[in-house]
């Protein structure tokens, strides 16, 4: 990422996203009462406002090449001035990069809301250990679609997806 100069939180919200969406089950979501199974899913993510040190959400569809996502997604960022653009819809993924700090466990509070199904991404710091980069990366899903079955096809699908580049 760093040799094609791409930032390196978008190119991730992309990769991830583009492997999760790739895995049928992180696309199910409960809408009105019914289970849907949405054909293709977008992006939401947490961005830093460096200047205020506040983050607001930002929505981007998943479409193009990593390349033109990074632009896309940096210009929408950088031109959106509301911090919250409203409430997500059930047609993302969301991602909380925690680029600061390592971690083994991450929780999240639950709104409480059964019919939430919309997967939540993080990510912490990368490290090096033993020759290899590695990163912590969490998932957080509803039960009633996603099993670990599917947390592991996602899983081969980003680290297959990264090692490609």
């Amino acid at each position: 990422m760093k040799a094609q100069n791409l930032s390196f939180t978008l190119a991730f919200v992309y990769a991830v996203c583009k492997c999760a969406d790739e895995v049928e089950a992180f696309r199910y979501r409960f809408l009105e009462g019914k289970v849907v199974l949405f054909e293709h899913i977008d992006t939401a993510f947490t961005y830093l406002n460096q200047d205020t040190g506040l983050f607001k959400v930002v929505n981007v569809p998943l479409r193009g090449s990593i390349q033109e996502y990074v632009e896309t997604a940096g210009r929408i960022a950088r031109e959106q001035k509301e911090y919250f653009t409203g409430p997500l819809g059930n047609d993302v993924f969301q991602c909380s990069p925690m680029p600061w700090v390592t971690y083994t466990h991450i929780s999240h509070t639950n709104s409480g809301k059964k019919d939430n199904a919309t997967p939540l991404f993080d990510w912490g710091k990368y490290y090096e250990k033993d020759g290899k980069i590695v990163m912590p990366v969490s998932v957080q899903a509803h039960h009633s679609f996603v099993d670990g079955i599917h947390v592991g096809q996602f899983a081969d699908r980003l680290q297959k997806y990264l090692e490609s580049f």
